[in-house]
C-alpha cells in the first residue's frame, strides 16, 4: 500500500477548543489549554506516524483582528498554514453566535478541501447541534461536519478517520519518530506560560512572553532557568507576589509538569524581567522567536 503523507491546519476562533483538538488527535499534549482565549501564540506541529502514515497537524493562534505587533505575526502563522494545508479543519464553538467572519475571510485564501468541527457539544442540547450542523453545511459546503466534544474525546476518531482518507500519497515530510517541530526549551517555556494564564488575572498573561536562558540536560536532572518578560513593573510586582509567593505557586506547578512531559527530574529558576511594551515592538518579537 502507498504512503501516504498530508499537512492538516487546524483553524478557529480564540477558544473555540482547537489547542485540545489537535491533543486529542495527536494523542499527546502539544499545546496550552486553558479556559482564557489567546492562549496559543505560535504554529504547532504535532505529528502522527504510523508505518503507512504522516498526518502534520498544525495548531494555529485563533483568528483575531490585530491591534498590535505580535497580534499581526500571529495571524501570519495562520495565513502560512493555510498556504501548505493539504486538508484544512475549522473548530467552531456550539455556542458561538454564527459570527466567524474573520474565519471565514482567512479560508477564503484557502484551496484545500475543508472539514467543519462542532465543538463543546457536551455543553448543549440535539437540537442545538442539528441547526449548527446544518448551518456550516449550508454556509460552507464541507467535506463533512463532525459534531465533538474534543475535551471528552468524542467523536475525535471519526475526524481521524476522514483526515487519513483526504491526505494524499506523498513520502513522510518529517523524520518517524518526530512527534512535533519544535524543541524541549519551547514545551518548557510553554508550560511556564501555561501556569501563568491559569493563576493570573485581567492582561497579566497576555502581557507576559517566557525565554528560557538556560537547558542543562544532565543525568539524573534537568535545570532550567527562565525568564518571565512582562511590559510594567505593576505587572512584575503581581507576578511575584507578596514575598515572592505567587512566582513560588508558578514555579512549583511548572515544575510538576515538566517533570511529567520530560520524564526526568527538573530544578527550575526563574526571574521576572521587565520589557515596556515588548508586544508592539518588532526586534522583540523576532528574538522571542515570532516570526514574520
Amino acid at each position: 500500500m502507498a504512503h501516504k503523507a498530508g499537512f492538516v491546519s487546524i483553524i478557529g476562533k480564540p477558544n473555540a477548543g482547537k489547542s485540545t483538538l489537535m491533543n486529542a488527535l495527536v494523542g499527546e499534549k502539544m499545546s496550552i489549554i486553558t479556559p482564557k482565549a489567546q492562549t496559543t501564540r505560535h504554529r504547532i506541529l504535532g505529528i502522527v506516524n504510523e508505518e503507512d502514515y504522516q498526518i502534520v497537524f498544525s495548531d494555529t493562534p485563533g483568528i483575531i483582528k490585530p491591534h498590535y505587533a505580535l497580534q499581526e505575526t500571529m495571524m501570519h502563522q495562520v495565513e502560512g498554514s493555510l498556504l501548505d494545508a493539504d486538508v484544512v479543519v475549522l473548530v467552531t464553538d456550539i455556542n458561538e453566535k454564527y459570527d466567524e467572519a474573520d474565519v471565514l475571510e482567512k479560508l477564503n485564501g484557502s484551496l484545500a478541501p475543508l472539514i467543519v468541527v462542532v465543538n463543546k457539544i457536551d455543553k448543549s442540547d440535539e437540537e442545538t447541534v442539528k441547526a449548527k450542523i446544518a448551518y456550516w453545511e449550508e454556509a460552507l459546503k464541507p467535506k463533512a461536519v463532525f459534531a465533538t466534544s474534543a475535551l471528552l474525546n468524542h467523536n475525535v476518531q471519526s475526524i481521524m478517520d476522514l483526515v487519513l482518507d483526504m491526505i494524499p500519497e506523498h513520502p513522510a515530510y518529517y523524520e518517524k519518530d518526530f512527534l512535533t517541530d519544535r524543541n524541549d526549551r519551547f514545551f518548557a517555556s510553554e508550560i511556564i506560560r501555561e501556569k501563568i494564564f491559569k493563576l493570573y488575572e485581567k492582561e497579566i498573561p497576555y502581557s507576559t512572553e517566557v525565554v528560557i536562558t538556560a537547558f542543562k540536560e544532565e543525568a539524573k536532572i534537568y535545570r532550567i532557568s527562565a525568564e518571565i518578560i512582562v511590559e510594567r513593573d505593576s505587572q512584575k510586582n503581581i507576578l511575584i507576589g507578596p514575598g515572592g509567593a505567587m512566582l513560588k505557586k508558578v514555579g512549583t506547578y511548572a515544575r510538576k509538569d515538566m517533570e511529567e512531559f520530560f520524564q526526568q527530574k527538573v530544578f527550575l529558576e526563574m526571574f521576572v524581567k521587565v520589557i515596556t511594551d515588548w508586544r508592539s515592538k518588532k526586534n522583540y518579537l523576532k528574538q522571542f522567536g515570532y516570526e514574520q
